[in-house]
């Protein structure tokens, strides 16, 4: 099985051994962000040509995003759940783009040659990560949500790539660097690049949980892709999937209890959901085609009926809180202060 952007290939990351080849640059795991659970995105060629449906995450209302001759998909959803990234080939190459959930207001936000893939928002939403190849290798890059400011995160001969943007901002991302492919972490500058899986065979495709505790991810260590997971200090690595099929990109669901994956157990290529433990398998699609690389919509949380203090915000009070992130909810507790001092002014 291969997924929409392994048509375009680099020697250098095209793995030797059977299964390895197919996920040498598969569309990578998805960040998850705090909230309810939205929509679950999607990529199928199930018209002919590949483009980004929805989905409910009991499998019912189906609707399709994209609708182009070229091909769109590695779709991802930005924290607040308004806007969607994906990759699409429609001026020739593979480029970003970003349109609203809905579909609507499609525009591109790179221009490049090269490869560009592996899309994923920033905690903040305001700005993107993604892999390119337009210096003459994989790295990992950054820009701003509108697309300016594209700035190099890593600078190595071996591909870095399938970055995934954890709650605090780090991000963790696949490298070949020490001969194999392993999962890293790194500062959101590129700094501080540490290594947290080391295994003969490859692990690849991570993502990290809505709490920042926990990373999903592919490994072939025993013989056949399956999910795994970690500890985010890579410690308590722990295998989730047991099938002889190929299984690929875990994304957690926004209240971190699921994930969603694909997997051709079936025969076909189909996204599945299960409890982040590996429990309640379901499939949520069910067509001849390739449907593949899920991401959930995060919807927002109703914030609490009074405003937040500071020492609220603090050890993970802010999600509880509804917020997207702890500099979100200390903002709207200085705001609330700051009406407080005014109202007592003004009296």
């Amino acid at each position: 099985m291969k997924t929409v952007f392994q048509r375009r290939r680099s020697p250098t990351l095209l793995l030797t051994v059977g299964l390895l080849a197919t996920l040498a640059l598969t569309s990578p795991a998805e960040a998850a962000f705090p909230g309810e659970n939205g929509k679950i995105a999607f990529e199928s060629n199930r018209s002919g040509n590949f483009e980004i449906y929805t989905v409910n995450p009991d499998g019912s209302g189906l609707t399709r995003l994209t609708n182009h001759p070229a091909i769109d998909g590695d779709a991802t959803f930005s924290p607040d759940g308004q806007r969607i990234a994906f990759i699409s080939t429609r001026d020739g190459n593979p480029e970003v783009y970003l349109m609203a959930a809905d579909g609507s207001g499609q525009t591109r936000l790179t221009n490049s040659p090269g490869f560009e893939g592996h899309v994923t928002f920033s905690p903040d939403g305001q700005r993107i990560a993604f892999t390119s190849d337009r210096d003459g290798n994989y790295e990992i890059y950054v820009m701003a949500i509108e697309g300016s400011g594209q700035t190099r995160l890593t600078n190595n001969t071996a591909p870095d790539v399938q970055a995934t943007f954890a709650p605090d901002g780090r991000i963790v991302f696949r490298s070949d660097r020490g001969g194999n492919a392993d999962i890293y972490v790194m500062a959101p500058d590129g700094s501080g690049q540490t290594r947290l899986t080391n295994n003969p065979l490859p692990d690849v495709q991570p993502t990290v949980s809505p709490d920042g505790q926990r990373i999903a991810f592919i490994s072939l260590r025993d013989r056949n892709p399956e999910i795994y997971v970690m500890a985010a200090d890579g410690s308590e690595q722990t295998r989730l999937t047991h099938s002889p099929a190929f299984e690929g990109a875990p994304a957690f669901s926004p209240d971190g209890q699921q994930i969603a994956f694909h997997s051709n157990r079936d025969g076909a290529s189909e996204v599945y959901v299960m409890a982040a433990d590996g429990s309640g398998l379901r499939n949520l699609t069910n067509n001849p085609a390739t449907d593949s690389d899920p991401d959930w919509q995060p919807l927002p949380r109703p914030l609490a009926a009074s405003p937040p203090s500071k020492g609220a915000c603090k050890n993970g009070g802010w999600e509880e809180l509804g917020f997207r992130n702890q500099g979100q909810c200390v903002k709207a507790a200085n705001e609330a202060a700051a009406r407080r001092g005014r109202g007592r002014g003004g009296g």
